[in-house]
């Protein structure tokens, strides 16, 4: 006797087993969580540096660059952006989605730190 031909020969038996089948897949499906607004963690860092007296030019040669090149060896890091203005050098990192933002603001503060030798004092 095949394992189809019990169900042939009692069919309340399918019955039985297809509603039971039903009410787990239902209850599973209730008790499923679903968010429609996932939470998600993004994270910015912001590394604002001031030279004053010093033009934008300068500002993005001596400050700018050498720490953007060092920031963007931090992992975690989606892309960075960056602007030089009279006096102010400013850095945005913005970290992948759910990076722990407190690992991201350890790292790029090491990485800042091992390029004071290398900024004007």
């Amino acid at each position: 006797m095949r394992f189809t031909d019990i169900f042939v020969h009692r069919p309340v038996l399918s019955t039985v087993v297809s509603l039971l089948i039903l009410l787990i897949g239902a209850r599973a499906a209730m008790e499923m969580e679903i968010r429609q607004y996932p939470e998600l963690e993004s994270t910015t860092v912001t590394v604002t540096t001031a030279y004053p007296g010093a033009s934008s030019d300068l500002i993005k040669g001596f400050i700018t660059t050498p720490l953007q090149q060092a920031i963007a060896e931090a992992s975690g890091i989606d892309y960075l952006t960056s602007t030089s203005s009279q006096s102010v050098s400013t850095i945005e990192a913005k970290m992948e989605l759910n990076y722990d933002a407190n690992d991201a603001l350890a790292e790029i503060q090491a990485k800042v730190a091992s390029q004071r030798n290398v900024l004007p004092a």
